[in-house]
């Protein structure tokens, strides 16, 4: 058969095959020519990969809508002509590091190229680093911006792109947009400088996680409890990513002497070969970590994504079963025992604050509340925690906080989620629970008698094409115009839109502003809150033909005996909102 491409499609093909580019690239592509491969053509080609408003992500491969050389340098090249725009004649410094994925340290070095080449120094980590060590390192060298090359826990098929402001944050509003813009004017690939000036690179060395694991041990509450529990049995699992660089290590300098690395899972491999998605989120990733954990009789699980981003973990129920906790679950977890310990050692001056999305658990506002913390609430994204955390520098003091999406936050040395921090607090509260003889499962099931059992369900519904997007839009149209009178028997009494940033009370029908700002600005979400405390968000994805629907329900829990019979309850309740919305 022969090829049938569209103008938009062959213009492009024809272009990447012009004198500009490398031999092998074009090589590549006359292959898939020859091969009559028109899937592959098309989608390499019919559009340019988008750089968005934190980075861009994709899969790797020749073609303007794949990751390679070319869109790596035309998304370096861009970000370059910002900061010398808006920084004009100051010594521009950027870090930049990167994951375990293939081709990351080559996209990595053309990025350090392309920076020097145009007069800005480079701060370079060698070798692969967690994400999170990437923003301490732009706050901690002074940098004006960073970025790290990763696809977090996407498949291996891809890499991407995270651009860092000077806070050491993903970028947000106004930086972001005209990111894009300077990126997207980057029309021809002579415009990439692409031949560097070594001058302007500097080589990180094993100071910079010496001077950031200093961070992590500053965040531990309890020494003398560690100490006492030193032989905590932790399982941990990279999962070929960048976590064995720092966890372990974060571990040990603790104290912690009983932590046992999933070998399997231990060197870094951009194939991710013994999994299907690197991804914490998914019990197939945490397989060979529960399998070792049981075999050892272990108190705690834990695995980091590639990225070292987000951090999953399990816990022993009573009966011996493994149970994978939920980034809900987890969060409410480090937030229940810093606000306790907290107190108890006389660390809450009336000047510290928790901040976590709108879609992650109320169970931290309520418990926020009761120990006289501001609780603040963002959009989704942890660029719009590290704004609030921005904000209030100098003013209150940030004790921890995160996102329903397995990703937290200790403190304000980092300005993103942070799975090797967290990783040092979740081993730290488990030695406080066994040190008071409980198990980790018993400290949840503690804070839920205490503060009622809160259960989280996602509801992800995929419309793909035209079609799909237009049915999304329907959705959202449909729950702003038509609120349902009731909702798994209970009465909605409030609705906060936050596209119009507006807060409807249904019992009196007065409406009242969201205030902009401290991580909130207009977004394409509603909330539905209904009348005993159960909560439904709709979020349309940004980057997915994806609509999500998070649902909250709560009930109190009596005792630690009640806790598999509550759970189904509102298991239950979850599926009959979902039915009673038409969720499918």
């Amino acid at each position: 058969m022969a090829l049938h491409l569209d103008n938009t499609t062959q213009q492009n093909v024809n272009q990447w095959l012009s004198e500009a580019y490398d031999a092998e690239t074009k090589s590549q592509i006359q292959q898939l020519i020859d091969q009559e491969d028109q899937i592959t053509l098309t989608d390499s080609f019919y559009k340019s990969l988008e750089f968005g408003t934190g980075g861009m992500r994709g899969e790797m491969g020749v073609g303007c809508n794949r990751m390679n050389r070319y869109t790596v340098g035309a998304a370096t090249q861009g970000f370059a002509n910002y900061l010398l725009t808006v920084l004009g004649n100051q010594k521009i410094k950027v870090a930049i590091a990167h994951d375990s994925r293939n081709n990351s340290p080559e996209f990595c070095r053309i990025a350090a190229d392309i920076f020097t080449a145009n007069g800005i120094e480079v701060y370079l980590f060698p070798a692969l680093r967690p994400t999170p060590q990437l923003s301490f390192a732009v706050r901690h060298l002074g940098c004006h911006a960073g970025i790290v090359i990763t696809a977090s826990h996407n498949p291996k098929e891809y890499n991407g792109y995270k651009a860092y402001w000077s806070d050491g944050s993903q970028v947000v509003a106004p930086h972001d947009k005209n990111i894009v813009a300077e990126v997207n004017a980057i029309l021809s690939v002579d415009d990439i400088k692409f031949q560097g000036n070594d001058a302007l690179l500097h080589l990180l060395d094993d100071q910079i996680d010496q001077e950031y694991l200093k961070t992590i041990q500053a965040n531990c509450r309890q020494p003398e409890v560690i100490q006492r529990q030193k032989d905590l049995k932790i399982v941990f699992s990279p999962i070929h990513g960048t976590g064995i660089t720092l966890v372990p290590k974060a571990l040990a300098l603790l104290g912690f002497t009983s932590v046992h690395v999933v070998q399997e899972q231990a060197e870094p491999n951009g194939n991710f070969p013994t999994v299907i998605y690197p991804n914490p989120e998914e019990k197939e990733a945490m397989t060979l970590a529960l399998e070792q954990a049981k075999a050892l009789d272990a108190d705690l699980v834990i695995a980091t994504d590639p990225d070292a981003d987000r951090v999953g973990a399990a816990v022993k129920s009573p009966s011996g079963e493994w149970q994978l906790l939920n980034g809900n679950q987890m969060a409410s977890l480090i937030l229940y025992y810093l606000l306790k310990v907290d107190k108890k050692l006389g660390r809450l001056t009336g000047k510290e604050f928790v901040a976590k999305t709108i879609v992650t658990t109320d169970l931290i506002d309520k418990m926020c509340a009761q120990q006289g913390v501001p609780c603040y609430n963002t959009l989704t994204g942890f660029k719009y925690i590290a704004q609030v955390i921005r904000e209030l520098e100098g003013k209150e003091k940030f004790i921890g906080g995160g996102e329903e999406s397995y990703g937290y936050l200790i403190g304000d040395a980092v300005r993103d989620k942070d799975a090797v921090a967290s990783c040092a607090m979740i081993a730290e509260l488990t030695a406080y629970a066994k040190d008071q003889g409980k198990s980790l499962f018993d400290f949840l099931a503690e804070m839920y008698i205490e503060n009622n059992f809160y259960y989280e369900g996602l509801i992800s519904l995929t419309k793909k094409g035209k079609a799909g997007a237009e049915e999304i839009k329907q959705m959202m149209i449909n729950l702003r115009s038509n609120v349902p009178a009731s909702v798994a028997g209970s009465k909605p009494v409030k609705v906060l839109d936050y596209e119009g940033l507006q807060s409807t009370d249904l019992t009196t029908g007065q409406v009242s502003p969201i205030v902009e700002g401290r991580g909130i600005e207009a977004s394409n979400v509603i909330q539905l809150i209904l009348a005993d405390g159960s909560k439904v968000s709709a979020r349309p994805s940004g980057t997915e033909p994806k609509i999500k629907f998070y649902v909250s329900v709560n009930a109190p829990l009596a005792s630690a005996a009640d806790f598999d019979a509550t759970f189904s309850s509102l298991q239950a309740k979850v599926k009959t909102i979902q039915e009673d919305l038409g969720l499918k």
